[in-house]
């Protein structure tokens, strides 16, 4: 009788790991990184970037804080009467790009200024109350804006112009300087025309 077959376990194994040799230790295999963490480490620069850029975008659009702005005083008679309280209530807080500016305490009466984000520019500033412009007299050029009869004065040294409004029951000086377009001077004679009824011309006479 032939000799049994030997036995397939007593000399052979099935493939797989090979043993460690005498003195090691066996090495675990190494475990994946759960799909969550993968991820967050991923979405965190992400994430941070994007956080810098809106961080960015939003201090390009943000004012920077601005000291009070000092205005002198000048002769404005009427500058706390019911007409200049009307129409300082009237006025928008935006002309174009100017915004309204805070004044250093305490502010001329009548007044109101405006200006803009970038700290260079020379502001707006609104006068009522005041006394007839020794300049203007019968010959003076005027310019109609909005229903309302100006009358400028150039300022080449500023770079600017006072606009009187001259046809009012009291008058108002309106100072802007170049560049800042037509929009200010619209603006205020709309609120000029809602809150002060027209008045005749009242001139200074010709000089001899």
């Amino acid at each position: 009788m032939a000799a049994d077959a030997p036995d397939r376990n007593e000399g052979e194994r099935t493939a797989g790991p090979a043993d460690p040799a005498p003195g090691e230790h066996p090495t675990a295999a190494p475990r994946p990184y759960p799909p969550a963490l993968i991820a967050t480490a991923v979405a965190l620069p992400v994430m941070l970037i994007v956080g810098i850029l809106v961080a960015a975008f939003i201090a390009a659009r943000t004012p920077a804080d601005r000291e009070p702005l000092a205005l002198g005083p000048v002769p404005a008679p009427q500058a706390e009467g019911p007409a200049c309280t009307a129409l300082l209530a009237a006025l928008p807080p935006d002309l174009d790009d100017y915004h309204r500016a805070e004044l250093v305490d305490p502010a001329p009466p009548g007044t109101r200024a405006w200006q803009r984000d970038d700290p260079a520019t020379e502001p707006i500033v609104l006068r009522c109350g005041l006394d007839r412009p020794l300049e203007f007299n019968r010959a003076s050029a005027l310019q109609i804006v909005n229903n309302v009869q100006w009358f400028e004065i150039r300022d080449p040294a500023a770079a600017g112009s006072t606009w009187f409004a001259v046809d009012r029951e009291t008058y108002l000086g309106f100072t802007v300087p170049d560049g800042s377009g037509p929009t200010p001077l619209q603006a205020v004679s709309d609120a000029v025309t809602a809150t002060m009824p027209e008045r005749p011309l009242d001139p200074n006479p010709l000089p001899n």
